[in-house]
């Protein structure tokens, strides 16, 4: 969820933007793939297969992308991401989006999984649109995760404790798609201000997936929100969390909704 810290200008957070190269490996093997229907549509309804994969980080994306029979190019300005993506086998070049420079390359799709808010929206719909091809398209998405009541309340709780001070994690009194609706909107104005896109859309695909105590514990660290702590705290945030879940039978379900917000080149 995003918090209170980058609510008004994510981009601007680098510190946090760039913490989690920390433990590439980790965040690799522990964060959720994309819907495999929601790459083919956007596939579908882009020109062609060349794809740029906007902080591409450790390549989940952009691996998807490829087993769909695209030619993808990341761009990440974590080296230690980077890095990692191209050890899976993608072609990474380091830099924020922003300064990136493109020489010349253009392409059919313009993609960024989990990553958007860290570019400014608007300069990054300008760049977009220059290197995208006529009918080219942009598509931003994120996984929007709604955990059952007790898991987001013991969460709050540890957070509370063992962070006094830190900005509130407490369940939105809406819906989880409610909290990121703000990130969605900032995405839709920046792609309409940017003058080169035609109607923003907005697609969405629902989903759950069980989580084991040690799968949950294990993927926690690679949060924005935990990626800096100190290693003490840190432990004490994932033994309170710990503790709860096997209080609750050892696992629980997540729902997820990933929304995507896509336009394309006019």
């Amino acid at each position: 969820m995003p918090t209170n810290s980058f609510e008004h200008e994510p981009h601007k957070a680098r510190g946090m933007a760039e913490s989690f190269g920390v433990d590439a490996e980790r965040y690799d093997r522990t964060r959720p793939p994309y819907p495999g229907a929601m790459v083919e549509r956007i596939v579908a309804a882009s020109p062609g297969r060349d794809v740029l994969d906007v902080g591409c980080g450790t390549g989940i994306a952009a691996r998807q992308f490829r087993a769909a029979g695209c030619t993808v190019l990341g761009v990440e300005p974590d080296a230690r991401m980077a890095g990692f993506a191209r050890r899976s086998g993608i072609d990474a070049e380091v830099a924020t989006f922003e300064a990136w420079d493109p020489a010349g390359r253009t392409f059919d799709a313009v993609v960024a999984g989990t990553a958007w808010h860290w570019v400014d929206p608007v300069a990054g719909a300008v760049k977009a649109a220059e290197v995208l091809r006529p009918g080219g398209r942009l598509a931003a998405f994120w996984h929007v995760f709604e955990p059952p009541p007790a898991v987001a309340d013991t969460h709050a709780e540890v957070y509370r404790r063992v962070m006094p001070g830190f900005p509130a994690q407490d369940r939105p009194a809406g819906s989880a798609l409610d909290g990121y609706r703000p990130l969605f909107d900032k995405a839709a104005d920046g792609i309409r201000d940017a003058g080169a896109f035609g109607d923003p859309e907005e697609w969405r695909y629902g989903w759950q997936r069980f989580y084991t105590r040690d799968e949950w514990l294990d993927q926690m660290p690679t949060s924005g929100v935990l990626t800096r702590l100190p290693p003490d705290t840190l432990a004490e945030v994932l033994a309170g969390v710990g503790d709860a879940i096997d209080a609750m039978g050892g696992g629980f379900t997540m729902s997820y909704v990933t929304v995507v917000v896509t336009a394309a080149r006019v």
